[in-house]
């Protein structure tokens, strides 16, 4: 069930290269993240986003891809844009 719009999506250089390494596609990715599968963020942060899903605001999740790198799904509290992007570019 797609809880919320994803906007635009688009995806940093890193990490496409992320997830080229990883032999992933960001769908993957993606459809976890509009189902409301937040990935590895804590409790507080997962139920910051139900809040952020009813209420209008940014929605994040963070993943492990199968190479060991992090990447986050960022949906714009506007659900504009959805940027997908490594921790260290935010």
């Amino acid at each position: 069930m797609i809880r919320f719009p994803l906007g635009r999506v688009v995806a940093t250089p890193g990490a496409l290269r992320a997830l080229e390494k990883a032999e992933q596609l960001p769908a993957e990715f993606l459809d976890r993240h509009v189902n409301g599968d937040w990935g590895d963020v804590s409790e507080a942060d997962k139920q910051e986003n139900e809040v952020a899903v009813e209420q209008g605001f940014r929605i994040l999740s963070a993943y492990t891809t199968s190479a060991g790198d992090r990447i986050w799904v960022l949906t714009d509290a506007d659900r504009s844009v959805t940027t997908i992007l490594l921790p260290h570019e935010y």
